[in-house]
Order: structure tokens, then C-alpha cells, then sequence
């Protein structure tokens, strides 16, 4: 039974052409791909080709979805950006760098924190960096300064003598390699030396001359080029002016000790038993100075010599080694250069005398003044008029106490120079100029 309509598939196929009808005891329900029952699939899902409701005019298109090849799976594709998978390799080792990393770092800290705190190696020692004062900068004018230029210039002298060995210090004196050191130095040598310079070299050296009386020597070493000190006035040094003592006390060598001018004309008489007596119209200072440093310079705050040091004072017996106590005494520059151009230029120095003897200590009436015992006829005493029996109280101003003053001071002046001489004849006092003269030994 038919409701009056054509049931045909498209293409004009009937319905009822060789297939079951609906209800048809032998018809099977349709299949949905892949063999899904289309009656099992879902109540909504219905045949559009077996649809009795269909319109058989509607244009329509139906796809008819292919069945799938059994056993032809598609190839899956790779997306080479993706991320891939880490291996085991992986993932052991980066929780492995992450866990030395981190125990690296607390470590670390964990040393700074204990430092800072004083737990792990005990208290912090010292404060803070903090910049220099500027004198630990050592500008050139300092005391470190002045040492540094004055060392190279320093020498060690040693002169072997049949009692053993002396050693003592010197200074360059001229770039061809004349040495001024201290006459006590080379005395009772074979007239050879060594000299060590400051970089530790070493070198033959020859007396040039000496002159026990003012405790000057010269030697030379064969060796040009060398860098000498430079002079100062000793003339224009002032009490409490700063001074340093360098040579190689104790055969220390190049060592440097700071102090200050404490006197100035401090009359010495200096010697050892049976040998020449020495007298010094010397520049006393507080600078340590000990047995070896005989012979170095003097040097003010400007690194210029202004004098030789020569002896010290000490409270020890006879016999027994001297030590620094703060006196020290040097010969004034000026008196050790002239002798050091006579001694080069003649081979010996001239003494500057007065011409005139004193009497002994204490000779003057009531300690002022020194007497003379007697004057040369032809001397320079006599020429300004002095006569024996005068007493000098003040030479060029500075007082006279003792016989020791006059001719300590006598022998600081060149020959030739003109001092002021205020003497005592009777109850008169009276000033004479005076033209100094070398003696003529």
C-alpha cells in the first residue's frame, strides 16, 4: 500500500526494486560506517537516502563516506617546533647541576655570613679599607721620599786591616767614583777597600788621601757613572731642623734613622789612645747612629748632605761597645768638602789655624773666655793685634769656654776666611777682625 508517493533513490532507483520494504520481515537495519548498526547509533540518526519523509525534488547532495582500508593506520606527522620528550639522561642531570649550583651558592654565603659574624675563622682582625692618609703616599718631600733618592748614593766600606776588618759607611761624591767617608774608617788599612753599593754590587777601591785631624777620607772606586749626592750648607742649618742618618750600622746596610739637629758648633776632642786627636765644631743630633754608620751622610729634609757622621757619646766603660743614646755628632759639610777637594786636588788637606796657642782648661779668671798662652809673631793673631795673655771670649759671636771652642771652630773655617774675634785685655774689652791661614805642614 502506497501513499501516492515515488519512492525511488536518486538516480531512479525504486525503493522497492529488488530491497525489502519497510517492516519487511527479512529487511536488516542499515549500517553506519566502520559497522555501527544505524538502528544502535542513535535515536536521532536517520538514513537520508532511506528516508521516507525525504523530498525527492530538494536538491541534495549526499556523501557517502568511503569504508577504511583495515590495517592502513596514517603516518603520524612530527612537528619539528614541538617539544620533545626528555630522555632519562636528561632528567637526571639537570637536577643534578641545579643541586650543585645551589649547594655552591649556599656555601658561599654561608662563609660570608660565619666571616662577618666572627663564627667561622675567629674575629675579623683589622677595620675597613679606608684611603691612605697622604703622607703613606710618600710625595717626594716626605722622609720616605728623601730616602728613597739619598740610598743609591750610599755605600758600605770595608778595609782590611792586620787587626781584622773595618767597616763603615760612605757617600758618592763625584760621578767618577771619589767616596768621602770618616779617616777612622781606612786608618791602619794597606791603603786598599771594597765598597758594596746599594743594589748589593761590589767594588775594588783605593785610598785617595785622608786627613787624620779632621777625620776625613777619600776613596775611589774604578767604576763611571754613578749618581752623587748632593750638597746642602751646613752654615744654614738651624736647631730643631729635621735630619737623617744613613749608612750600615752594625753592618746593617742602607739603613735610615730620622731625628733632628739638636746643637749646632758642639766642640768635640775625639781619638784613640796613641793616635791622632780630632776636633769637631760638629752638628750634634738625636738621630740613631751606631758603630758602622762612621762616614755616611747627614742629609736634611730636602735629601741634601750637611754633614759626615763621625762619633757618638755613650755612658758605657773603656773597652766596652758603645750604643745609640740620642748623641750623635757629625762633621759639617762644608768643612768635609773643602777637605775633600784638597785631599783630591793636592793629596792632602790644609789645617786652618789662628796662630796663637791657648793655655789648659780652665785658664781663663772665672771659666769665661780661653787665654792664649802665647802668640806667633808673624801669625795671624799677631796681624789683628792680639797679643798673649788676651782672652778670647767670642769667636764670630759664639762664646768661648774652653781651649777645646776655639780650635775646634779655628779648623771649621777655609783658610783665607775673616771671623770676629771679641777678646779681654786687662778689664777692657775690645773686637779684632781676624783673616784665618793654612798652616804650613
Amino acid at each position: 500500500m502506497t501513499d501516492g508517493w515515488d519512492w525511488r533513490r536518486p538516480g531512479g532507483t525504486p525503493a522497492s526494486a529488488g530491497q525489502p520494504g519497510p517492516g519487511s520481515p527479512s529487511a536488516s537495519s542499515p549500517t553506519a560506517p566502520h559497522g555501527t548498526a544505524y538502528g544502535s547509533a542513535s535515536p536521532w540518526w536517520s538514513d537520508a537516502l532511506a528516508d521516507p519523509w525525504r523530498d525527492p525534488a530538494a536538491p541534495a547532495a549526499v556523501v557517502v563516506p568511503a569504508a577504511p582500508v583495515p590495517g592502513a593506520q596514517p603516518e603520524p606527522v612530527t612537528d619539528p617546533d614541538a617539544p620533545g620528550r626528555p630522555s632519562l639522561r636528561q632528567v637526571l642531570l639537570v637536577p643534578l647541576i641545579i643541586a650543585l649550583l645551589a649547594g655552591s651558592l649556599g656555601g658561599a654565603l654561608g662563609y660570608a655570613f660565619a666571616v662577618r659574624g666572627g663564627a667561622a675563622t675567629g674575629p675579623v682582625l683589622g677595620a675597613g679599607p679606608v684611603d691612605p692618609p697622604g703622607l703613606a703616599q710618600r710625595p717626594p718631600e716626605s722622609l720616605a721620599g728623601v730616602a728613597q733618592r739619598v740610598l743609591p748614593s750610599v755605600v758600605t766600606v770595608r778595609v782590611a786591616s792586620l787587626g781584622g776588618t773595618s767597616e763603615g759607611s760612605g757617600f758618592i761624591a763625584s760621578a767618577d767614583g771619589h767616596v768621602i767617608t770618616n779617616d777612622h774608617v781606612v786608618a791602619g788599612g794597606s791603603g786598599k777597600a771594597s765598597v758594596i753599593f746599594n743594589d748589593g754590587s761590589t767594588a775594588a777601591a783605593t785610598v785617595v788621601g785622608q786627613d787624620p785631624e779632621s777625620d776625613i777620607a777619600v776613596i775611589k772606586v774604578a767604576r763611571t757613572g754613578l749618581r752623587p749626592v748632593e750638597f746642602g750648607n751646613s752654615d744654614s742649618l738651624a736647631v730643631g731642623d729635621p735630619v737623617l742618618a744613613i749608612g750600615s750600622p752594625l753592618s746593617l746596610a742602607n739603613t735610615v734613622t730620622a731625628g733632628i739637629v739638636s746643637a749646632l758648633d758642639r766642640t768635640m776632642q775625639a781619638g784613640e789612645p796613641g793616635g791622632p786627636v780630632r776636633y769637631y765644631a760638629a752638628i750634634q743630633t738625636d738621630a740613631a747612629v751606631n758603630h758602622g754608620n762612621s762616614g755616611g751622610p747627614l742629609v736634611d729634609a730636602a735629601g741634601r748632605v750637611v754633614g759626615v757622621n763621625s762619633t757618638i757619646k755613650s755612658l758605657v766603660a773603656d773597652g766596652q761597645e758603645a750604643g745609640n743614646i740620642g748623641l750623635a755628632f757629625a762633621i759639617p759639610i762644608n768643612q768635609a768638602k773643602r777637605i775633600t777637594q784638597d785631599i783630591i786636588g793636592t793629596g792632602k788637606a790644609r789645617r786652618t789655624v789662628i796662630g796663637a796657642q791657648v793655655g789648659g782648661p780652665g785658664s781663663a779668671a772665672g771659666g769665661a773666655g780661653v787665654r792664649l798662652a802665647a802668640v806667633e809673631p808673624s801669625g795671624p793673631a799677631a796681624g789683628a793685634g792680639l797679643k798673649a795673655g788676651d782672652v778670647i771670649l767670642k769667636l764670630d759671636g759664639r762664646p768661648m769656654t774652653e781651649p777645646t771652642d776655639l780650635i775646634a771652630l779655628v779648623r771649621k773655617y777655609a783658610p783665607g776666611s775673616v771671623v770676629t774675634v771679641e777678646y779681654r785685655r786687662g778689664s777692657t774689652r775690645q773686637n779684632a777682625s781676624v783673616t784665618l791661614a793654612a798652616d804650613a805642614k
